[in-house]
């Protein structure tokens, strides 16, 4: 019955959280008026278009793209792990992805300004950066693979995940403290997360990778049903259990990297947002999973900008803050529903 009925519920949620994103803020923008820009309209006051289609339109389009791309990859790391607490930022993908970026800025001397780490390097410059990220990405996973055929406990993966995590950070910070002032200073603001670093110009390179990885991930349905049972059966089953972690590895590296070089290292949403997508779907099954998790991934980055946007205030809040904020009691319900039923 929830599967039924989840469809029309995600998208309703999507599309409110939407045009709330675009509504809020700063100044905010009667939805009436929001809406007749989207459909070609002019707002009641000239300036509303102008933050409209240049500032706020972009952000959020990269909020529900890196909301879909990070809860996707979560979810793809919990069953090939099969560890329910598996993640992007838990087990130092992020961390990988950040390692990259700070290598490429804080190494090379560009003369980029706080306010927008990427809006300043140009096209060579931001797929440096996309790649650095995705490789550092790459890199962590691999090794995170690696362990897991010598340790069976998922929570002692959990912990290796997470040490490697904060032995790649203190990296970075030894990175920070050689670097010059302005650096520093960009990178930072960096790290705290924001999807109003992407403008136009690179939506054209983000959105299209982001969304063709979420689209390719929610073809994987079939084979992640497998996996949730094992190698040994998925090779029973005739899944090509090497081909396909490969791909998982290499989607989830390039969807974590892409969305944490523009939009920094997001915590939380890919490991809250695949438990919440299960809750409201009332299924396991990936092949209608999948496309849920991208789905509430948008709608919980949505929210997560509105919060940080801190409506009717100039302040802008630290959106890694706010994801953890939403996450966390996400998390904490899920290991105490988990106890109530062992």
């Amino acid at each position: 019955m929830r599967r039924a009925f989840f469809p029309l519920l995600a998208c309703t949620l999507l599309g409110l959280f939407f045009i709330l994103d675009l509504a809020t803020g700063s100044v905010t923008i009667p939805p009436h008026d929001v809406w007749a820009v989207l459909t070609g309209g002019e707002a009641s006051v000239a300036s509303w278009k102008t933050i409209l289609l240049i500032f706020r339109l972009p952000k959020a389009l990269a909020a529900i793209a890196a909301g879909m791309g990070l809860a996707v990859s979560g979810l793809m790391m919990q069953t090939l792990f099969r560890n329910p607490l598996a993640g992007p930022s838990i087990l130092g993908i992020s961390a990988g992805a950040s390692l990259g970026v700070a290598m490429v800025v804080l190494g090379s001397g560009l003369g980029l300004h706080s306010a927008g780490l990427i809006s300043g390097m140009g096209l060579a410059g931001n797929l440096s950066l996309v790649v650095a990220a995705t490789l550092g990405a790459m890199l962590v996973l691999v090794v995170i693979l690696l362990a897991a055929r010598r340790v069976e406990n998922v929570m002692t993966l959990l912990i290796v995940g997470l040490l490697g995590g904060f032995a790649l950070n203190a990296v970075v910070s030894v990175l920070i403290h050689f670097s010059r002032p302005e650096m520093t200073q960009a990178y930072m603001a960096w790290s705290f997360g924001s999807f109003a670093n992407v403008t136009w110009d690179e939506l054209k390179i983000f959105l299209p990778v982001v969304l063709l990885g979420t689209l390719i991930a929610c073809t994987f349905g079939k084979a992640l049903n497998v996996l949730l049972f094992g190698e040994t059966y998925a090779r029973s089953m005739g899944v090509n259990f090497i081909l396909i972690r490969i791909a998982i590895i290499t989607l989830t590296a390039v969807l974590a990297g892409t969305v944490t070089a523009w939009c920094g290292p997001v915590g939380f949403i890919g490991i809250a947002v695949p438990h919440l997508a299960r809750a409201l779907l009332g299924s396991a099954d990936h092949r209608f999973l999948l496309p849920a998790t991208a789905v509430m991934g948008g709608v919980v980055a949505l929210a997560a900008d509105i919060l940080a946007q801190m409506p009717g205030f100039e302040t802008v809040l630290p959106l890694n803050a706010v994801t953890a904020l939403i996450g966390s009691p996400v998390i904490i319900w899920f290991i105490l529903r988990r106890r109530m039923v062992m």
